[in-house]
C-alpha cells in the first residue's frame, strides 16, 4: 500500500476516535433528524458559520416545520425570514426546490444522490452531505472545511476551485469515507475542519491527524490550501434612495427575481445623485421637499465591492397609485412588513429613515 493509500485507510478511525469525545452532537438539526432539516441546515451552512446558522435555523424551522410548508409558503416570508444570512439566491432556490419535489416527487426528498443534484441549489457535496447525515448513505463531501483538511492531511497543492485540482480533492475525499458510520465521519470532518483544522491559528498539537498531517511534516500548514490566484476586485457604485414620508414610513421597491438581492425589497435605485428628483416625479409623481446626500458605505460581496451612496429623500404625500402596485411597500420600521430585505438596505433604514423629518 503507498503511503497515500496507507494514511487514507487510518484517516477514517482516527478521526472518528477523536469526534467521539470531541465532536458536536448537540446540533439544532443533529435533533430529531430527517433529510428535510438538514438540507435546510446545509444550504444555510453554504459560507456561513455555524454560530450564525444556530441563530436562524430554529427560527426558519418553526416556521417551516415541513417541506410541504415551505413549498407553500410566499417567497417574501421566506427571504424575511433569510434577511441577514446573505447569498439570498440559496433561498429562492430552495423555495423553488421544495416546490418541485412537493409537486412532482410526492413531497419527500428524493433518496438517490443523482435526482438530488438535479435540485435547484443542490450540488455533489451539499447532496452527499443531506444523504450520509440523515440517511446514513455512503457519499464523500468537499466543502470548505473538508478541502482544508485533506489539503494538509495529503499536501495537496493547487487551488481547489480549479477543475483540474477539484479531481484530485474528490479522490481523496471518496478514499477516506469509510463504509460505516458515514454520518458521524461526515459531521467529524466538517468539524474537525472547523475548529481544529481552522483557516488561521489551526491547533495542530490537539489535532487527530498530526502523526498523518504531511503539511505538518513539511512546516507548511500555513500555505494550505492554496489561496485563489490573485485578481483585481471589481467596483461597482449605486445611488439609493431613502425616500419617508411624514409619518416615516420609508418607500421600497421589490427587485426582480435575479441577481445578488433578487427578489428582495430595497431602496430605490439610481446611477447618480442628480437622477433622484427625476426619479420621484417620474415614478411617483412627487417633487422631493428636500434631497440630502450621505456619506458613501462600502459593502463587500463574494466577487466584487458595492459603493453605495446613500440619499435620504423628504417627501411631503405620495399618490395613491403607488400604494397599489405590487411593486412597491411603504416599510413601517415600528410595524415591520414580513418582506426580505439584504443587510445593508436594513442599516440605510435604521439609520437614516426616522431621523430624514426629525432634521427638518
Amino acid at each position: 500500500m503507498s503511503a497515500a493509500g496507507d494514511c487514507a485507510a487510518r484517516f477514517a478511525p482516527a478521526l472518528l476516535a477523536w469526534w467521539d469525545d470531541n465532536g458536536r452532537k448537540d446540533l439544532p438539526w443533529q435533533r430529531d433528524v430527517t433529510p428535510y432539516r438538514v438540507w435546510v441546515s446545509e444550504i444555510m451552512l453554504q459560507q456561513t458559520q455555524v454560530a450564525t446558522v444556530v441563530r436562524y435555523f430554529d427560527r426558519f424551522m418553526e416556521a417551516f416545520p415541513r417541506l410541504a410548508d415551505l413549498a407553500s409558503a410566499d417567497i417574501d416570508h421566506v427571504l424575511h425570514l433569510w434577511s441577514g444570512l446573505g447569498y439570498y439566491a440559496r433561498a429562492r432556490n430552495m423555495h423553488r426546490a421544495a416546490g418541485m419535489v412537493q409537486d412532482t416527487m410526492g413531497g419527500e426528498l428524493p433518496t438517490d444522490i443523482d435526482q438530488l443534484i438535479a435540485l435547484p441549489g443542490i450540488g455533489r457535496s451539499t447532496a452527499g452531505a443531506i444523504l450520509s447525515l440523515a440517511m446514513n448513505q455512503r457519499h464523500p463531501i468537499l466543502d470548505g472545511n473538508v478541502k482544508r483538511v485533506l489539503a494538509r492531511v495529503f499536501a495537496l497543492q493547487g487551488w481547489p476551485g480549479s477543475s483540474k485540482e477539484a479531481r484530485q480533492f474528490w479522490d481523496h475525499a471518496e478514499r477516506c469515507t469509510p463504509p460505516d458510520r458515514v454520518a458521524d465521519y461526515t459531521q467529524a470532518i466538517m468539524d474537525l475542519g472547523a475548529s481544529v483544522c481552522a483557516r488561521s491559528k489551526p491547533g495542530c498539537s490537539a489535532c487527530p491527524m498530526i502523526g498523518l498531517c504531511e503539511a505538518q511534516r513539511r512546516g507548511i500548514v500555513g500555505l494550505l490550501p492554496t489561496r485563489r490566484p490573485a485578481r483585481e476586485r471589481p467596483k461597482r457604485t449605486t445611488v439609493l434612495a431613502v425616500l419617508v414620508r411624514p409619518d416615516g414610513a420609508v418607500l421600497l421597491e421589490k427587485r426582480a427575481g435575479n441577481g445578488i438581492w433578487g427578489g428582495l425589497w430595497g431602496l430605490p435605485e439610481a446611477d447618480r445623485v442628480t437622477d433622484v428628483a427625476d426619479w420621484c416625479i417620474r415614478h411617483i409623481g412627487v417633487t422631493p421637499q428636500s434631497i440630502e446626500r450621505q456619506p458613501v458605505v462600502l459593502h463587500r460581496f463574494t466577487h466584487f465591492d458595492l459603493d453605495i451612496t446613500p440619499v435620504t429623500v423628504a417627501l411631503g404625500s405620495v399618490p395613491g397609485r403607488v400604494m397599489d402596485d405590487d411593486r412597491w411597500l411603504w416599510y413601517n420600521m415600528r410595524k415591520p412588513a414580513r418582506v426580505g430585505i439584504a443587510t445593508p438596505v436594513s442599516r440605510l433604514i435604521e439609520e437614516f429613515g426616522e431621523s430624514v423629518w426629525d432634521a427638518r
